[in-house]
């Protein structure tokens, strides 16, 4: 099996006659091309680099600040494991509850519902950080709320969708993707044409694909080829999870109750309409305005340098931090907290 791989990888790069630059954006994608050693294997001639596909990695330390307001506020936060040990301006949410804050870690949405409904007399915010896979759940979860006419479950929405920064990639003058491999996951929501302006708008061919490695070196031969014939596309390479139009009852959910936003990202800024918030109808279960949260002036970590990371700028191991005083065990940015951040992936595999 070793010797056919390796026969595949070698007669991809033989059609190639120049070396091409593919970001991942998936953070899903990257843990699993670092795992099979993809990248490595393909380099030189095809350059693999990580884009924002880690959604914990993405959040940017103005909006982690906001989660410290709310327990500062003695709201109970309900969040996923990742972010209580995500570091701003000097602190985490873990070491907020060392302190006395009550902060809690729930598996799913459905969780953080059924917290809340245990326990009236309290206050819970749930910390609605993903893109378009992980919104569905969490709108659902509010659903349920609001069935229940819950009065003390609010969401603090963080949420971000894909296209946004993939229209700021692909137009950054110095980035100079020549493709894409576009997210699984979040296509099986928003579906193949949702990424059309890719090939009208900026012409860099893109495909979508699963994680097996099979499925990453298969799609890679094929997106590869389409940028040699400077064939602009958006090619479907995993048609056996992704519909064109993606998933029509997932979609109406989001169209329900959230409505776009201006969102930050870490390492790119603020970028319009690239953000999930209730809509107006729905605010009195949305966190930020029913506790008056604002926007403070936070610090940034001395010497990290995640944003670049995460918009493909420099690779983990061109971080001073990086494996000395910045470790899984000692994350100084949030792409060394995350499983799916790009920086505890290098580490992990040894890249």
């Amino acid at each position: 099996m070793k010797d056919e791989v390796i026969k595949f990888v070698e007669l991809m790069l033989s059609e190639l006659n120049r070396i091409i630059k593919i970001m991942e954006v998936c953070g899903t994608h990257t843990v699993a091309i670092s795992r099979a050693g993809i990248r490595g294997l393909v380099a030189p001639k095809i350059k693999l680099i990580s884009g924002p596909g880690c959604p914990v990695c993405v959040t940017d330390d103005k909006d982690i600040d906001k989660i410290f307001q709310l327990a500062e506020k003695g709201v109970t936060i309900l969040t996923f494991g990742d972010m209580v040990k995500v570091p701003c301006d000097g602190k985490t949410l873990y070491t907020m509850k060392a302190e006395g804050a009550d902060v809690r870690i729930v598996y799913s949405p459905i969780d953080a519902f059924k917290t809340a409904m245990k326990e009236p007399s309290k206050k819970f915010a749930f910390v609605g950080v993903g893109f378009e896979t992980t919104a569905p759940t969490i709108v659902g979860a509010l659903e349920l709320a609001i069935k229940q006419e819950l009065k003390n479950f609010y969401i603090i929405s963080f949420m971000k969708t894909m296209p946004g920064p993939l229209k700021f990639i692909a137009g950054h003058p110095e980035l100079k993707i020549d493709g894409f491999i576009l997210p699984g996951h979040v296509s099986t929501i928003i579906g193949r044409k949702a990424y059309e302006f890719l090939e009208t708008e900026y012409k860099i061919p893109s495909i979508i694909s699963g994680f097996e490695p099979q499925d990453i070196l298969v799609n890679l031969k094929e997106l590869s080829l389409a940028i040699m014939k400077n064939e602009a596309r958006v090619i479907n390479g995993y048609k056996r999870a992704v519909r064109e139009d993606g998933n029509p009852k997932a979609r109406e959910l989001l169209e329900r109750y959230l409505e776009p936003c201006d969102a930050y990202w870490r390492g790119i800024g603020k970028l319009e309409g690239s953000g999930l918030k209730l809509k107006k109808e729905y605010e009195k279960y949305d966190a930020e305005v029913q506790f008056g949260l604002v926007e403070r002036s936070v610090k940034e970590a001395r010497g990290c340098r995640c944003g670049e990371v995460i918009l493909g700028v420099i690779e983990p191991t061109n971080c001073p931090l990086f494996g000395k005083t910045c470790t899984p065990g000692n994350p100084v940015g949030p792409c060394m907290v995350s499983f799916e951040g790009t920086c505890s992936a290098y580490y992990k595999y040894g890249e």
